[in-house]
C-alpha cells in the first residue's frame, strides 16, 4: 500500500508539461471557437426577456483539432498517449485550475454591478453556497460565455482521452471486442452532441444554473476524467465479451441513443416552434406552455431515462466482473433524481396549477410505471 501511495502522489503533482497541454488545449478551444464559423443560435429567454447567442461551431472547433492531432502525431511532434501517459498529472492541473477558476468566479461576481440576468450578482451571503453554485449566471471574459465554453471543454476532453487510451491498447496489442464497443459508444455519444450542439442552449444547466465550482468542476474535471473511468479499467483488464452480451449491450446504447437524442430533440424544437408536429401530429400543450406529446407525453424526465441507459451501456463492455466501471451509471442515477427533484420543486412554483394538471397527465417522473 505505502509502495502504490509513493508510486501514485508524485504524479499528482502538476508538471510543466501538463500545465502547458492543458493550457493550450483550453487556448485552442477560446481561439476556435471565436473564429471559425459556426451557426448563431438564440438561447432561451431570460427572465428581464433578454437572450443570449451562441456560436455553435464545436463539432467544426473538434474535427481540425482532431486533425491537427493527427499531423502532430504523423509528425512525431507529439506521442498519441500522451494524455494517457500522464493522466494524473493532468487530472491534478485541472483540478486546481478550476478551484483557482471557481474563486475568479466568485470574486467577480460579487463586484459586479450589472442588471441584466446574465450578468446580475445571486449573493446568499453564505460563502461556501455563493462558491460552489456560483453567483452570476453566464459570466463571460474576454468575449467567451465561460458557461457554454467549459462545458464544451469537458466533452472534447472525454473522447480525447479517449482516443489516447486506445492508442495505447493499440499499442500494447489489447484491442478486442469490448474496447472497439467501449470506444464506438462514447465516440458516437460525444460527436453526436456536436453535431446537436445547439439542443445545449436550452438545458438546464444553461438556463438554470449559475456558474460555480459545481459547474467548472463538474464540466473540466468529472466529465473527461470519471467518465473514461470504463477505458482506464479495459486498459488494465482484459475483458472477453461474450456475442451475445455484446448484441444485448448495442441494443441498450441504440435505445438509449433514440430516446435521449430524440426526447431532447422534440423538446427544443418545440421551444422554436409550438406548433411543430410531434410523431407526425400536432403537439398536446398543457396551459399553452408544457409539452405533453412524443416522448414528453412518456414521462416527464424521459430524456434522463435516455442517458441513463448510454450511460449503462458505456459500462457493460467492462463485464461483470468489478463495479469500479459502473460508477459513471450510478453516479448518473444519483445525480438525475437529484436534479430531477429539483426540476420538479421549480418547476411547480413557477407554473403552479398548470403543473399540477401536466403531472396528473403525465404522472410518470422517468421510467413509466417505475419512477
Amino acid at each position: 500500500m505505502e509502495a502504490a501511495a509513493a508510486a501514485v502522489l508524485p504524479a499528482l503533482v502538476p508538471s510543466q508539461s501538463a500545465v502547458v497541454v492543458l493550457l493550450a488545449y483550453l487556448g485552442y478551444l477560446a481561439v476556435a471557437g471565436a473564429i471559425l464559423p459556426g451557426k448563431l443560435v438564440a438561447g432561451a429567454v431570460l427572465p428581464d426577456s433578454s437572450r443570449l447567442h451562441y456560436r455553435c461551431n464545436g463539432l467544426l472547433s473538434l474535427l481540425l483539432l482532431l486533425g491537427l492531432t493527427a499531423l502532430g502525431t504523423y509528425m512525431w511532434w507529439m506521442s498519441p498517449t500522451v494524455v494517457a501517459d500522464r493522466g494524473l498529472e493532468l487530472l491534478s492541473a485541472t483540478f486546481i485550475f478550476s478551484v483557482i477558476v471557481s474563486f475568479a468566479l466568485y470574486f467577480a461576481g460579487l463586484q459586479s454591478r450589472h442588471k441584466s440576468s446574465s450578468l446580475k450578482p445571486h449573493v446568499s451571503g453564505n460563502f461556501i453556497q455563493d462558491w460552489w453554485l456560483g453567483v452570476q449566471l453566464n459570466p463571460h471574459f474576454m468575449g467567451v460565455d465561460l458557461k457554454f465554453f467549459f462545458v464544451r471543454a469537458g466533452m472534447m476532453a472525454w473522447l480525447f482521452i479517449n482516443l489516447s487510451l486506445f492508442a495505447k491498447s493499440y499499442l500494447a496489442g489489447s484491442v478486442n471486442l469490448s474496447v472497439i464497443l467501449y470506444q464506438f459508444f462514447c465516440g458516437w455519444y460525444i460527436i453526436d452532441y456536436f453535431v446537436h450542439e445547439e439542443f445545449m442552449t436550452s438545458t438546464w444547466d444553461i438556463i438554470a444554473e449559475r456558474l460555480g465550482f459545481m459547474l467548472v468542476f463538474g464540466d473540466l474535471v468529472f466529465i473527461p476524467f470519471t467518465f473514461t473511468i470504463q477505458g482506464w479499467w479495459l486498459l488494465r483488464n482484459k475483458v472477453e465479451l461474450p456475442l451475445l452480451a455484446a448484441v444485448a449491450n448495442c441494443c441498450i446504447f441504440v435505445i438509449g441513443y433514440l430516446v435521449f437524442r430524440g426526447a431532447n430533440k422534440q423538446k427544443h424544437m418545440f421551444k422554436k416552434d409550438p406548433k411543430a408536429l410531434i410523431w407526425g401530429k400536432p403537439p398536446k400543450v398543457v396551459g399553452g406552455k408544457l409539452l405533453a406529446s412524443g416522448y414528453w407525453g412518456i414521462a416527464r424526465h424521459c430524456n434522463y431515462l435516455g442517458d441513463l441507459l448510454l450511460a449503462l451501456s458505456f459500462s457493460l463492455p467492462c463485464g461483470a466482473s468489478s463495479v469500479i466501471p459502473y460508477f459513471y451509471p450510478t453516479y448518473l442515477l444519483i445525480l438525475l433524481i437529484w436534479r430531477e427533484r429539483r426540476d420538479e420543486a421549480r418547476c411547480s412554483q413557477k407554473y403552479k396549477e398548470i403543473w399540477v394538471e401536466y403531472c396528473k397527465l403525465v404522472p410518470w417522473r422517468i421510467l413509466p410505471y417505475v419512477y
